[in-house]
């Protein structure tokens, strides 16, 4: 991807970002969707590009954009102009409740590659395991929970009762959570948000360092997309459990429901590009500050081809002479 590039997509997560803070509080789930879902689509629009979301808002959302095989960039006007075809994967808003009710967390994001470069997984659960750097290759999805902690807990050199895992707060991880606790590690549990998780366990300092659980595949694609570029590890595989599920992957030219995905198959892209922006105050990302002179939003922007990760803190100023840049 080139660095103009780049900052485009940054620019269209920045915006997704400030449009749904404004309904942050609001109690609307829907409303604060729908304004990162518009805004996302007017971006993208004018970014010289021939993209094609292989990952949007699924049924589960009822979102009316940014559909799967939907078309965006400036590449949809037919310009006569030869542009890089790009897929791209979004979500949004990440957190539509945790927006909606003003709780931490809540990001916009997006993930884009070559041609091919994402997996175009169904709107399914997975079954994962995301751990940092130090772990990749410790930890096995099949394995007991007690053999990944003690396994997380060695790589890092760290007691198991130091560990902090993520877990969404869920009925389904009852069990899960019962046998982590029997390890002594730490939960913390999450209403909302696994895909920021999995991408604070691959950052030190955060103070997460595995999450479990099943999420959606989609967040899953995306989680990879950012661990690419983090060095981190994903294990996942899809949950069917009704006969349609199995149709959808047939759909989709899935023929193995059992296969356990790593990393690099989840996003196998040379040239992923993955931005997000916080919509409110998390572990990793500031939520969107509006004040007198402007607005403020904390980001992250990574490439792959080039191994950069930049946090990028920026003040969106007011259209008047009088404006000033505030330092902190």
């Amino acid at each position: 991807m080139e660095i103009q590039l780049s900052l485009e997509l940054l620019r269209v997560v920045e915006q997704a970002a400030i449009s749904c803070a404004r309904t942050m509080g609001l109690g609307d789930r829907h409303g604060s969707d729908q304004a990162a879902v518009e805004s996302m689509r007017k971006m993208m629009d004018h970014i010289p590009m021939d993209g094609t979301i292989v990952i949007g808002e699924g049924e589960r959302d009822e979102a009316p954009m940014l559909f799967i095989g939907e078309k965006v960039g400036l590449g949809v006007h037919n310009t006569g102009v030869q542009l890089p075809a790009v897929d791209i994967a979004v979500d949004p808003l990440e957190g539509t409740n945790l927006c909606a009710t003003g709780a931490p967390n809540a990001i916009t994001v997006l993930a884009a590659s070559e041609k091919g470069g994402l997996l175009h997984a169904p709107d399914l659960y997975m079954e994962k395991i995301v751990v940092g750097p130090t772990c990749k290759g410790a930890v096995d999805l099949d394995a007991p929970v007690a053999d990944n902690i003690r396994a997380i807990a060695r790589r890092l050199n760290r007691d198991k009762e130091d560990l902090v895992v993520v877990v969404l707060d869920r009925p389904r991880h009852e069990k899960l959570i019962n046998e982590i606790r029997a390890t002594g590690a730490r939960i913390r549990l999450i209403g909302d948000g696994d895909l920021s998780a999995g991408i604070s366990a691959a950052v030190l300092g955060t103070g997460v360092h595995a999450v479990m659980g099943t999420g959606g595949a989609p967040e899953g694609v995306l989680v990879a997309a950012a661990l690419r570029c983090l060095n981190g590890e994903i294990l996942a595989r899809l949950v069917v459990s009704k006969p349609e599920h199995q149709e959808r992957l047939e759909k989709m030219g899935i023929k193995d429901p059992k296969r356990v995905y790593e990393t690099e198959d989840l996003a196998p892209g040379k040239q992923i590009v993955f931005a997000a922006t916080g919509v409110t105050d998390g572990n990793l990302l500031r939520g969107v500050n509006f004040f007198g002179d402007g607005i403020r939003t904390h980001s992250l922007i990574m490439r792959l081809d080039d191994r950069q990760v930049r946090f990028v803190d920026a003040m969106h100023l007011e259209k008047r002479p009088d404006v000033k840049v505030r330092f902190n």
